[in-house]
C-alpha cells in the first residue's frame, strides 16, 4: 500500500521508510515561523536556557499583526524580537514596511518548497500545502523546543482527498468553492486531518487561489491541506528562487495510498452563485441569494486569505468608476509590500482609493480585531477574511460575513450585501 501526501513527507522527515495514521513521530523541521508572537517563544527559549537557536538560516520571523506598532506595549514587543533576531544572527526577518502578513511573505520570498516541513505559530499555517509542504501551525512553547532542537513529534495524519470537477460558473472563485466545502464538512469535519484538493478544477486554479484552500482548510480543523504540485506551482517557485525545482514523485500522493474518505465536489453544480458564512461560525454558509440586501456598515479586502494581487484586481474593477455607499467603509489591506507596490503600478491602488476606499498598510489589523478598523457595538461587516467569531473583529456585539473579495467589492458599493451582477454585470467575472 502506498502513501499519501502528508505520510511521505513525514516519513522522509523522521527517516522512516513508511509511516501509518496514527502512529507518532519526531520529525526534523524545514522550516520555522513566527510573528510577533516570537515573543512569546523567545521567553520560553530563554527558560529552556540553550544560548543558540538550532538552525538561524531556518527561522524566518515576521511583524505583521500590529504593525505599525499600535500601542507602547506592542512597540515594546516589536523591539525585544528585533534586539533577539540580531543577537541570534537569524538573517531571515521582516520588519514593518519590508515584508507583510507572514504567510504571503513566506511564499513570495520562496522560502517554502515542495515536500518540506513548515512549522508556525499561526493557525493558517497550513497556507504552505499550496507549495507542497507539511505545514501546520504550533504553540509558542512548542516553537521554542524547534528553536532549541530543529525536531518535533507529530501524530500521523489520516488523509480527506477532495476531488474537484467542472468550471468555476461566473463570480465563483476559490473562496466561494472552499466556503461551501467547509458548509458541507462542518467546523470538525476535517479535525486533525491532511486534506489533498485534487482534480480538473483545482488544476485550473493560480497559485494564489490554491492557497485560498489550503489557508481555511484550518476552519474545517485541517492539520495540513495540499493542492497539486504541478507546472504552475513549480514555475512559481522558479521565479521566485532563481533556480530550477525538478518534479518528483516524492511532492505527489501513491496511486494506491489509503484514504479515510474521498470527497467530491462538482463546482459546475454544486456551487451555482457565491458563498457567504454567517454569523458567527465559518460553517454557517449560505448562498448569497439568501443574505442579499443586508445592510453593512463597514467591507473588508485583505487577510492572508484574500489580500493578493489577484483579488486587489477584481476589486478594483468592480469599484472602477463607482463610490463606495455613504453608509458603509471599504478598507482594503494588501497582503505584501510587493502587491501593493504591484497594485499601484497598474492602477488598482489609485481606481480604489478614487471609489472612497481606505487603504492600510500590509498587515493583518482588522482581522484580528485590534487596529486599522475594528468594529463597534451593532455594526455589520462583510470580509474577505477568515474567521468571524464574535468578537473577533471588535466588539462582541458586532457581526462578520465572509466572501469572495468581489462580493465585498460589490457589498462595499451597494451598501448592502450584493452580488457583483448588480453593479457590473458579467463584464468582469
Amino acid at each position: 500500500m502506498g502513501m499519501t501526501l502528508a505520510e511521505k513527507i513525514l516519513a522522509r522527515a523522521s527517516g522512516r521508510e513508511k509511516v501509518a495514521p496514527d502512529e507518532i513521530v519526531v520529525a526534523s523541521i524545514d522550516l520555522a515561523m513566527s510573528h510577533e508572537n516570537a515573543d512569546l517563544v523567545r521567553k520560553s527559549f530563554l527558560e529552556i536556557g540553550a544560548p543558540r537557536v538550532w538552525d538561524p538560516e531556518r527561522i524566518v520571523i515576521i511583524l505583521d499583526h500590529r504593525v505599525p506598532a499600535e500601542s507602547e506595549r506592542t512597540a515594546a514587543t516589536h523591539k525585544a524580537i528585533r534586539e533577539f533576531v540580531h543577537s541570534q544572527g537569524i538573517r531571515h526577518f521582516y520588519d514593518v514596511g519590508r515584508g507583510g502578513i507572514c504567510h504571503q511573505v513566506l511564499a513570495e520570498n520562496g522560502h517554502v518548497l515542495p515536500g518540506m516541513v513548515v512549522v508556525g505559530t499561526d493557525s493558517h499555517t497550513t497556507t504552505h500545502g499550496a507549495f507542497g509542504a507539511f505545514a501546520t501551525g504550533i504553540g509558542a512553547t512548542e516553537m521554542a523546543g524547534v528553536w532549541a532542537e530543529g525536531h518535533l513529534w507529530f501524530k500521523v495524519p489520516a488523509t480527506l482527498r477532495i476531488l474537484v470537477q467542472g468550471e468555476f460558473p461566473p463570480w465563483v472563485s476559490a473562496k466561494d468553492l472552499i466556503l461551501h466545502i467547509i458548509g458541507r464538512l462542518g467546523a470538525d469535519g476535517a479535525d486533525y486531518r491532511a486534506v489533498e484538493f485534487d482534480g480538473p478544477a483545482v488544476r485550473t486554479m493560480t497559485v494564489a487561489s490554491r492557497m485560498v484552500l489550503a489557508n481555511l482548510s484550518m476552519e474545517m480543523g485541517a492539520k495540513v491541506a495540499f493542492t497539486p504540485v504541478d507546472d504552475t506551482l513549480l514555475e512559481y517557485l522558479e521565479a521566485r528562487t532563481g533556480r530550477t525545482i525538478p518534479d518528483s514523485p516524492d511532492f505527489a500522493p501513491d496511486p494506491d495510498a489509503a484514504y479515510e474518505r474521498v470527497i467530491e465536489v462538482n463546482v459546475s453544480r454544486e456551487v451555482t452563485e457565491p458563498q457567504i458564512a454567517c454569523p458567527h461560525s465559518v460553517d454557517n454558509v449560505r448562498p448569497l441569494s439568501e443574505v442579499r440586501g443586508t445592510p453593512v456598515d463597514q467591507a473588508v479586502v485583505g487577510s492572508c486569505t484574500n489580500g493578493r494581487l489577484e483579488d486587489l484586481a477584481i476589486a478594483a474593477e468592480i469599484v472602477r468608476g463607482r463610490r463606495v455607499h455613504p453608509r458603509t467603509r471599504l478598507l482594503v489591506i494588501p497582503a505584501s509590500q510587493q502587491i501593493l507596490l504591484e497594485a499601484i503600478r497598474l492602477g488598482y491602488v489609485q481606481a480604489l482609493i478614487e471609489a472612497g476606499a481606505m487603504i492600510n498598510p500590509p498587515g493583518c489589523g482588522p482581522c484580528v480585531g485590534v487596529h486599522q478598523g475594528i468594529l463597534a457595538a451593532g455594526e455589520v461587516c462583510i470580509s474577505s477574511t477568515n474567521r468571524n467569531f464574535v468578537g473577533r473583529m471588535g466588539s462582541k456585539d458586532s457581526m462578520v460575513y465572509l466572501a469572495s473579495p468581489a462580493v465585498v467589492a460589490a457589498s462595499a458599493i451597494a451598501g448592502e450585501i450584493a452580488h457583483p451582477e448588480e453593479i457590473v454585470g458579467e463584464e468582469v467575472a
